[in-house]
Parts: structure tokens; sequence; C-alpha cells
């Protein structure tokens, strides 16, 4: 299936692993103002059509992983910020709020690799991904409040999911920037690596991923997803069938066959 064309960011695809790096380095990789939105929207409707993909690599170019809203249009009332309160709401949900809807049904694991800061919107996007590793160099910010306004994307609901209603909560209402080791001992990072470590690592574990069976990796995520909000006995009615599923695909047979041969 081929890719989605891009402008303001670029998509690479090698040996099932799908990254896709932000690419407007001159805005920090601000989210508003660019393409960037549809573009992330874009790819993750692909990589849920590409049987030829595994796992989706997220990070940014430059000095930056994010810089999330641009403060820019905020101060002069333009571009997605502009209009009375009807409208924005409109453009936050026909932009922006479609980032959150279509990573969350990213079929495949998504790894966020943090070069740089992570501010804001930027930062809520990181929380979005399954796993994130960051660069020794990165920092953090629920900044929102800051400007005077909320976490309109659903960094919310996505972050304390991640750490905690409490520590997220702390980490919202005081706006502080936050370094890789504090976002590590948060538990919003999973590892924090030299900046020269970084994709090197990040590819090694998003090769770990790929190279397992492709349809049941798929099954696994959407089964880790549902069972945040299913109860057990459902959940495991769903458990049965998806394993039935396993069970009649060519690629368990494969593996069984190569575990025997171990």
């Amino acid at each position: 299936m081929n890719a989605p064309l891009l402008c303001d960011s670029l998509l690479e695809l090698d040996h099932r692993v799908a990254t896709l790096t932000l690419n407007r380095d001159d805005v920090r990789n601000a989210l508003t103002g660019t393409r960037l939105i549809d573009e992330i929207v874009s790819v993750a409707d692909w990589v849920n059509r590409c049987d030829d993909v595994s796992v989706l690599v997220i990070t940014g170019a430059g000095s930056a992983f994010s810089a999330g809203g641009n403060v820019k249009d905020m101060a002069r009332r333009s571009g997605d910020f502009a209009g009375g309160v009807a409208e924005v709401a409109q453009r936050y949900r026909r932009g922006i709020q479609r980032i959150p809807l279509a990573l969350n049904d990213v079929e495949v694991p998504v790894i966020a690799a943090i070069n740089g800061a992570a501010v804001g919107a930027g930062f809520d996007l990181a929380n979005m991904a399954d796993i994130r590793l960051a660069s020794s160099r990165a920092t953090f910010g629920e900044t929102f409040l800051n400007l005077g306004i909320i976490p309109g994307d659903g960094g919310a609901w996505f972050m304390q999911r991640l750490i905690g209603y409490q520590q997220a909560f702390e980490l919202t209402l005081s706006g502080r920037m936050v370094t890789a080791a504090e976002a590590r001992t948060l538990g919003v990072v999973l590892e924090v690596l030299e900046p020269e470590q970084l994709m090197p690592r990040v590819m090694e574990l998003a090769a770990r991923f790929a190279a397992q069976p492709a349809k049941a990796v798929r099954l696994t995520k959407r089964l880790m997803k549902m069972a945040q909000r299913m109860e057990l006995r459902d959940f495991l009615d769903l458990c049965a069938s998806f394993q039935g599923m396993c069970h009649n695909e060519a690629e368990h047979l494969e593996a069984v066959q190569r575990m025997l041969k171990k």
C-alpha cells in the first residue's frame, strides 16, 4: 500500500518499522499552523491499513520533539485560535483533536522517541504513544495553564492514565517543566539515553516488536487497550475469541515450529 504524501514530516519504512519524523524545526515542530496534524492522522490511518507495518515510531527533527500549539498565532488570535467560542471549539474538533483519536486507534505499537522539548500539545502527543524513550536533553511541560488555556487536545485524559491522577494533576496545574530524569522517575518515559544513543535504542526496541508474529501483535495491542475499559469476565470472553483466531493463523504454526527446532 502506498504511503501518504507528506510535506511537513518524513516517513520511512524499514523492516516493518515505520518512522514518522516531524520536520518543521523552524517552528519547533508546532502542531498548529503547520500540516503536521493532517499528516499524523494520515500516517496513523495508513499504518492500520498497511500489513507491512508492525511498529510506528514518532520523533522530531531539530531541537524539539514538538512545541505543541503555535504561541504566536495565539497572540494574534489567528489560524486555529481565531474567532468566537463556537468557532474555536469547532476548529479544535476538526483539527488537533483528530490526533488523539487517530493515535488511540493505531493497531500497532507506537513508540515516541523524544529528542528535545515536548511542550503542551507536544507533551500530550508523546503521551499518546504506547512507550516513550527520551534523550537526556529532552524536557517536558504540560504548560497550558501558563497561557491561560486548558489541555484541549485530550492531554488530561492520557496523562493521568499514564502516571496517576495526583502526579498528573500537579504537573498540569503547576505548568512546570520537567527534565528527562524526572520524567523517568514519574513514569512518563521508559528510558533516558544520551542523544546519540536515542534512535539506535528506539530502533532496537522497535525491531524486537516487529519480529513478533504480525497479526498477533495487532490483536495483543487491541487487547491491552480494551482491558482498560472492560470487566474481567467480558475481557476473558474476548481473549478466548482472539486466541481462537491466533491458533488458526499460519504465523502461529510457523512460530511453534521455530520454537520446537530450538
